[in-house]
């Protein structure tokens, strides 16, 4: 690109468009948090019976593997074809017909292939939203679309509680109802959010008289294992924290280890938009990262070692915060990492599959390690698993 251009190019994307963004992946959010977590596991309860929990296990592997390639293979689409706006529109369009279609299946088999497929369609519109932030939103404001980014598992989890209040939806409606409150989470950015082009961000190559790209070759692989070790540890404490809490105190219910969940996703956001928008100032974007993933496992080692339940709870908040201000940034800062903006969104699907392979991994890996040896074990394998992606972001030169 040539020196004018750099120069005329908008240093800022508009305040505007990142609201917009953020309230859209917020929607990618709500439309498989309440569904994978509540909606689903009901509606196999009503199939699979006593077998439930394995018909369960077996189909979330399905749907990890389906939204995988799919969220690769859209990305890469998205790539070919030059343009996010048009998948993301039918990925939307088609994963929300296939959510209601939800309640005509009539089989275990039926309901498992309309799960695989909508994996498919929701992947078609998440893969190039991904994309599309790093096509608009220049490294100064990566902060501030971390923090942005924060909303979205809050939002997430709090339609779960909206869609299943009593008396507010037939359990046959609430597919509807979510995927009514998607819809009108993602088509504003579609239709409003007329983001400022920023050619700087589109340009394969430097030009000859710019200074090679300092970045070192490992970068990208420490990102990407960074965030793998944090998020199995993240899946580990969503599965087992309950189970965990009842070993201490057998009292504790479903509703008390909610109201942690909640208490943890509502200080993280401000958090978030907090640490974010320091590392704008700063330039400063892989600290945020090294002290969440380094605190992080202060959190799990303070639960290992817990022996009452106020210790252990404050051992997951510390956790909780760290990990959640972690994910967030991390999502946003991977896109000043990424080698080529011409296949921007399929390394970016590569890097979800930090998402899904967890879920992969962490079963066994419990299972290993809590009948023989108990959580504490577990927390402190997970505890060096977060160190090690500490460490692994100390040694990232600064970007």
């Amino acid at each position: 690109m040539p020196a004018t251009d750099r120069a005329a190019a908008p240093a800022h994307q508009s305040r505007r468009f990142l609201w917009l963004y953020a309230m859209a992946a917020a929607g990618g959010a709500v439309a498989y948090v309440p569904f994978l977590t509540v909606l689903l596991p009901e509606r196999i309860s009503d199939f699979a019976g006593e077998q439930r929990v394995t018909v369960l296990a077996y189909a979330a592997f399905a749907g990890a593997i389906a939204a995988s390639l799919a969220n690769i293979g859209f990305g890469w689409l998205s790539d070919r074809i030059g343009t996010r706006r048009p998948l993301i529109a039918g990925g939307l369009a088609l994963s929300c017909a296939l959510l209601v279609a939800m309640r005509m299946a009539d089989d275990l088999p039926s309901l498992v292939i309309l799960l695989v497929a909508w994996q498919f369609a929701l992947n078609m519109m998440l893969g190039p939203l991904a994309a599309w932030a790093g096509d608009c939103v220049p490294d100064a404001q990566k902060g501030l679309l971390g923090g942005l980014l924060a909303f979205a598992p809050a939002l997430g989890a709090l339609s779960g509680a909206l869609v299943t209040l009593p008396g507010l939806a037939h359990a046959d409606t609430r597919l509807g109802v979510v995927a009514a409150l998607v819809a009108a989470m993602v088509l504003p950015v579609l239709m409003f959010g007329k983001p400022r082009a920023m050619p700087q961000l589109m340009a394969s190559e430097e030009p000859a008289q710019s200074p090679p790209n300092p970045r070192p070759r490992g970068t990208l692989a420490r990102m990407w294992l960074a965030r793998l070790l944090v998020q199995i540890a993240e899946a580990a404490l969503f599965a087992f924290l309950l189970y965990w809490f009842r070993s201490i105190d057998p009292s504790v219910t479903d509703n008390d280890t909610a109201a942690v969940f909640s208490v943890v996703l509502c200080i993280s956001v401000p958090l978030a938009l907090a640490s974010g928008r320091w590392s704008d100032r700063t330039d400063r974007p892989i600290l945020p990262l090294t002290l969440g993933a380094g605190v992080g496992a202060l959190g799990l080692l303070a639960m290992a070692l817990a022996d009452d339940l106020a210790t252990g709870i404050a051992g997951y908040i510390l956790f909780g915060l760290a990990t959640s201000v972690f994910l967030s940034l991390h999502s946003s800062q991977t896109l000043r990492v990424l080698p080529q903006p011409a296949t921007r969104g399929r390394d970016l699907g590569l890097f979800n599959l930090t998402n899904t392979v967890p879920s992969l991994i962490m079963p066994w890996l419990t299972l290993a390690l809590v009948p023989l040896f108990g959580f504490g074990a577990l927390f402190l394998v997970l505890a060096a698993l977060s160190a090690t992606a500490c460490l692994l972001l100390v040694s990232v030169r600064r970007l």
